[in-house]
């Protein structure tokens, strides 16, 4: 009895213990949407034209899934030459290939290229910023055609977590008036991302 009960005691602590970093990240997912709600329905910060906003719809979001939680191998990609990013408006961006993420997803494997922004560089506040545009098989369909995006900042390490809970829309799927880098063609990913932003 007392060595059942041991046991029953264990099952429990490991559980709580994995439980405990999923709680973590469903927490930071959720606090990511209601940022963004935030800031789309706040008028001060919203980036809505006054005739984006008579026609906006709200924010839709797939639900969380952990699946969606990568952790990548991360490989720093040196010597790379700016370049610049074709944008949805008539002027480009520069960006450096700063290096590449190695991960798979229901064990089939994909790479995503993370970029620098240069002018962001300069900024003091964003020095360590990176940047992942991208595409997939939701693109055009499920999700906005222009792609979508994923803020990460330089990792530590050579992993780096990708969470696709927290793609989002670039402003151009819901307003005018902005230049939104367009995911460069090395960028796509062959299969659903239902996680993130959608239509």
């Amino acid at each position: 009895m007392r060595k059942l009960l041991m046991l029953l005691l264990c099952s429990i602590f490991l559980t709580a213990v994995h439980a405990q970093p999923d709680t973590a990240i469903l927490n930071d997912i959720h606090r990511f949407q209601e940022e963004l709600l935030h800031e789309y329905s706040t008028d001060s910060l919203s980036p809505l034209s006054a005739d984006a906003k008579k026609e906006f719809k709200g924010i839709h979001f797939f639900p969380a899934a952990m699946q969606y939680v990568v952790t990548a191998s991360f490989v720093r990609t040196k010597g790379e030459k700016m370049f610049e990013m074709p944008t949805s408006g008539s002027v480009t961006k520069k960006y450096v290939k700063y290096g590449e993420a190695h991960f798979s997803i229901d064990g089939k494997p994909y790479k995503l290229n993370v970029y620098q922004s240069v002018s962001l560089t300069k900024q003091r506040q964003y020095r360590n910023y990176l940047f992942i545009p991208f595409r997939d098989a939701t693109s055009g369909k499920e999700t906005y055609g222009g792609g979508r995006y994923i803020d990460l900042t330089i990792p530590r390490a050579d992993t780096m977590i990708i969470n696709f809970n927290k793609a989002y829309h670039p402003y151009c799927a819901y307003t005018e008036g902005y230049n939104c880098p367009i995911p460069p063609r090395e960028n796509y990913i062959p299969v659903k991302i239902e996680a993130g932003v959608k239509y």
